[in-house]
This record gives structure tokens, C-alpha cells and sequence, in this order.
């Protein structure tokens, strides 16, 4: 099936389902029980109310807010009045969510009111409520340091004065009619953007990588295909939704084949225990750090957990014995491992149902259809089988570049279509890639991608840290964390405490080092750049 085809885009995508699965259960939120039927309406209301705010096709429509329902209305309205998808990760402090506001030039914003203990709407207005060098000119909207944003809809039932509820916001769009709504999505292709995805480099500045909605529907029909997705699958969806592993191969996965969403906003192994069990749980995807601390947990045989049929896995090694644990402990039928990355729509390779516990747990599968993936030397010339090298991928699922920045798409597109990973793998001779190292040293901190780059860039600016350096270490519990190499200014009395007390300030969690060593100077090569190769060794 070629999603891109039978439904031309999101919005289409959206209404097939809405008729096709209608009395089915779409979203389950606690007692908020959903159908498919109502779910179209919602979308509807949503795209209505967009298109009431001035919103038109191609712009940018930000979200900054955890797994719930209300995230998927609204993201889906967005797109379906035509606008392109900015996902903001909810770990993000204020600051770093400005900068992605700033850079895709978003129109409007939802906007969690307090998730975690923190006020989202307070962190945004610190971080842009006076005007930013980031973004000069008139101020259109409630933030005069985001002259481009010119509403922010909270959502939840009460806002400040010159933002607007979710329940208000709605409310806008009465005057806009099915028909008008219709016309807007139709004017969508599949050529046309359907999200920018932001994700660090070696910069250390985040870049967005735009994705088409053929990009989407084509890709994530295939992970649906490969996945043996169902009609009546019940899907606990606790990867973030600003992950494409979240959104596409969650909610547009789920709208494909008619299954029921079940959204969970923070990973705690209780909560999935609980809703596996009450909610009849079939499909769990999620990082390996997931399953095994569902398997290990020491109350896990009371509760019902035989619904359960469908696992996939990547981001990290995976285990051979927890392969095995999952198939004979909870008797779960399929187990596969992926990977991808967000310039290549989030989905590259992917195992096969069928392939044996060895190739799912030391592989991440083969190419997915009608793309190709090589593994080159230095040189750029084809590495033998078993032989490491950068990973390049070519198809219809890489990125047109990223949003706005010629420079950095040249770095990583080469002129006949290739993309540049900046990951080392190695190919067998059955074409299953392994990953095996990271060339941009990104590590991973219980699933979120970790830049030691843009983390550098921020400890940088503590005014006792004179130079820095970051590394990912192993951790039991994270599967890597940062270690951070840092050289004091002179006479300063920076502790590790003190430093690790201010980065908690001023980046999101899983960035923060959770250890530091001061040293003298960092080992650098010929050429200036720091060794980390040494630092890793010590």
C-alpha cells in the first residue's frame, strides 16, 4: 500500500480514517474514551480554528507540550489547515525552546499549561518576554521576543490575559464551515511540508529537517506493513510525541490501520504495567531501557499482561537476552529493532518478521523498500561486508534539507541524493546494519539523543568555565549519560555540585552531565580538536 497515494496527505489521512474506522476507539485518556468518528470532528474543530487565527499553508505551527489527547487535535488541525508541524521536545528549558520558535519563524504555538512541575507558559515568557537579537521586528503577538508568534494557545482551562485557552481558541473556529475546512486540507499534496523536526549537530545549534507528507504517509505505511500493525491493535504510546518515533510511527501509524491510541506523557514503569494490563495492551514500541524495566520489575507477574504481541525496539543495543525474554517470559509474538534518524523521515532500516532472535538483537534490519543504504570509508568508497564505515542512506525518505539553511543541508546531502548519517556502522552480508559508533559523538540518555556539542555550547557560557568537553559515559539505568571535562578560569572555585546545580538551570534533563572532572587542559590533536577517544579511555 503507498500511503503517499491512496491518501495525498495528512488531512486526507485523517478524514479516510475518520469514516473508515468509525465507531472504533481512537484515543483512550483515562476515562476520556474517543472514537474515530469524534476524533475527525475534533481534527475538524481544530484545523477550523487554525485557519479563524490567520493561519494559512506552509506555515509553521509550533507544539511544546506532552503525550495527550489535546496534542493530537491540535497537531492534526495544524495540519490539516496546512500548516507545517513544529514538534518541540518537552525537556526543553525556556531558552531552548525560544531558539526553535525564532528559527522556524512559528506563527502559533500550543503550549502545555504545567507538566513536571514546571509552567511552561512562565519558562517561554522569561525566555521570550522582552525583544531577542534572534529575531528582530514589531512584535505581532504576546511576546515581544518572538515578533513572528502571534498567538499562544494554552492548553488547559485557564491562560494569561494575552494568551488564549484551548477551550477559547476553539471557539474562534465556529465561523469556519466543514466545506472551507475540506478545501484548505485538499490543498495540501504530498509535496507540500508537512513537519520540521529539530535535531542538534556538530554545531551544536538545532537544524530542521523538513519532511513531506508523501515522506510520511509512504514511510510509515511501510513501518505499519513491516510491523504487522492491525485494525483493533491496542497501542500504548509512550515514546514522546515530538519524536517522529512518537507522532509518525504512533498517531499516523495508528490512524493507517484503525488502532487504539493510548497516550502515556511520562514514562514510569507502574503506569505501563497498568495501563497494559487494564487497557489490553497489544503493541509496545519503545527503547530496549522500556521492556527491561517492564520484565524486571518485581511486581510485573500480578498483573495481565498477555495481550501484549507486538514490540519494536531501537536507539541502543539490544540485548540477545532480552529478545528471548520478551518472546518466552511475556510471550510476546513479535520483536523487531529499527533505526533511523529525523533527516531520513525517522524510519532507514528495519528487521522482518521472521528474521531470527540473533539478527533482531545484534542488527537493526535491512533497508526499508525503494531505499538504499551503503557504508563507506574515508574516502567515500564502498566498505566490504563487516567492514565499518559511515552509514549513507538514499530514497524517498530523506529530507529535502533543512528548513533555511543551505550550508548545513550541503554538509550532509551530496549532489546525487545521498545522506550523510554521521553514524558508523557495519553491513553483513545480508545487508542487516549494525551500528556501532556515533561520528558526531551523540550518545544516548535513556532514549533522548544527547550533543555533546550543543552541550558544550552551554556549559561554555558559565563564566567560571574556561574550556569544556563532553563525553557519554555507560550508566545502569540511562544506558549512557554525560561526563563533562572542564578547565576552570583562573582562581575560580567552581565545584562539580555548583556546575552541575546551574546546568539543571539552564538545559533540559537528560543534557545535564551527571558527572564533572576539572582538569588542566583537554588533550587536543595537531589540528586543535579535542581527543575524546583519550577522554572515553580514562
Amino acid at each position: 500500500m503507498r500511503g503517499d497515494l491512496e491518501w495525498g496527505g495528512v488531512p486526507g489521512l485523517v478524514r479516510s480514517a475518520a469514516a473508515r474506522f468509525a465507531d472504533r476507539e481512537a484515543v483512550v485518556e483515562g476515562r476520556t474514551r474517543v472514537s474515530y468518528a469524534e476524533l475527525g470532528v475534533r481534527v475538524e474543530r481544530a484545523a477550523a480554528a487554525c485557519m479563524a487565527s490567520g493561519v494559512r499553508v506552509g506555515d509553521r505551527v509550533a507544539i511544546w507540550a506532552p503525550n495527550t489527547l489535546d496534542w493530537i487535535v491540535s497537531a492534526l488541525g495544524a495540519v490539516s489547515a496546512g500548516a507545517v508541524l513544529v514538534p518541540l521536545n518537552t525537556r526543553f528549558k525556556g531558552t531552548e525552546a525560544a531558539y526553535v520558535l525564532a528559527r522556524s519563524r512559528a506563527k502559533l504555538l500550543f503550549v502545555t499549561g504545567t507538566f513536571l512541575g514546571t509552567s511552561y507558559v512562565a519558562s517561554l515568557r522569561r525566555a521570550a518576554g522582552e525583544p531577542g537579537e534572534a529575531a528582530p521586528g514589531p512584535a505581532a503577538g504576546p511576546l515581544p521576543g518572538l515578533p513572528h508568534l502571534e498567538r499562544v494557545v494554552v492548553l488547559a482551562d485557564d491562560a494569561p490575559a494575552d494568551f488564549r485557552t484551548w477551550k477559547d481558541f476553539l471557539a474562534d473556529g465556529e465561523g469556519v464551515g466543514s466545506d472551507e475546512v475540506r478545501r484548505r486540507g485538499a490543498a495540501v499534496s504530498g509535496t507540500s511540508p508537512s513537519d520540521i523536526i529539530f535535531t542538534s549537530g556538530t554545531t551544536g545549534r538545532p537544524k530542521g529537517a523538513l519532511i513531506t507528507h508523501a515522506q510520511t504517509l509512504r514511510g510509515y505505511a511501510i513501518w505499519s506493513d513491516l510491523a504487522g500493525l492491525r485494525e483493533g491493535d491496542r497501542y500504548l504510546i509512550v515514546n514522546p510525541f515530538f519524536h517522529t518515533f512518537g507522532y509518525k510511527a504512533g498517531i499516523i501509524a495508528c490512524l493507517m490501520r484503525g488502532a487504539t491510541m493510548v497516550p502515556q506523557p511520562v514514562f514510569d514503569v507502574d503506569t505501563v504495567l497498568a495501563n497494559v494490563a487494564a487497557e489490553r495492551i497489544s503493541v509496545l514500541p519503545g527503547p530496549p531501557t522500556l521492556h527491561q524495566s517492564l520484565l524486571d520489575h518485581p511486581a510485573r507477574d500480578t498483573y495481565d499482561l498477555s495481550a501484549l504481541r507486538l514490540v519494536v525496539t531501537g536507539a541502543a543495543v539490544v540485548p540477545l537476552r532480552l529478545v528471548e525474554r520478551l518472546r518466552t517470559e511475556l510471550g510476546v509474538d513479535t520483536v523487531l529493532t529499527a533505526y533511523g534518524l529525523s533527516e531520513a523521515s525517522g524510519i532507514v532500516t528495519m528487521c522482518r518478521r521472521g528474521d531470527r532472535p540473533e539478527v533482531i538483537a545484534s542488527t537493526s534490519g535491512r533497508a526499508i523498500p525503494d531505499t538504499e543504504v551503503r557504508v563507506v570509508d574515508a574516502s567515500g568508497a564502498p566498505a566490504a561486508p563487516g567492514t565499518p564505515g559511515e552509514v549513507l542512506v538514499r530514497g524517498f525518505n530523506v529530507m529535502s534539507g533543512y528548513f533555511e539553511d543551505t550550508e548545513a543541508t550541503a554538509e550532509v546531502l551530496t549532489p546525487d541524493g545521498w545522506l550523510r548519517t554521521g553514524d558508523v556502522g557495519v553491513l553483513d552480508p545480508e545487508g542487516n546494519l549494525r551500528i556501532t559508533d556515533r561520528i558526531k559523538d551523540m550518545f544516548i540518555v535513556g532514549g533522548f539523543n544527547a550533543y555533546p556539542a550543543e552541550i558544550e555550547q552551554l556549559l561554555g557560557l558559565h563564566p567560571d568555565v574556561a574550556d569544556v568537553a563532553v563525553v557519554g559515559v555507560p550508566d545502569s539505568r540511562l544506558g549512557e549519560v554525560g561526563r563533562a571535562y572542564v578547565v576552570r578560569r583562573p582562581h575560580s572555585t567552581l565545584t562539580a555540585d555548583d556546575l552541575i546545580t546551574w546546568s539543571r538551570r539552564e538545559m533540559a534533563n537528560y543534557k545535564v552531565p551527571r558527572t564533572i572532572a576539572f582538569v588542566t587542559g583537554l588533550p587536543r590533536n595537531a589540528s586543535g580538536k579535542v581527543v575524546k577517544g583519550e577522554l572515553r579511555g580514562r
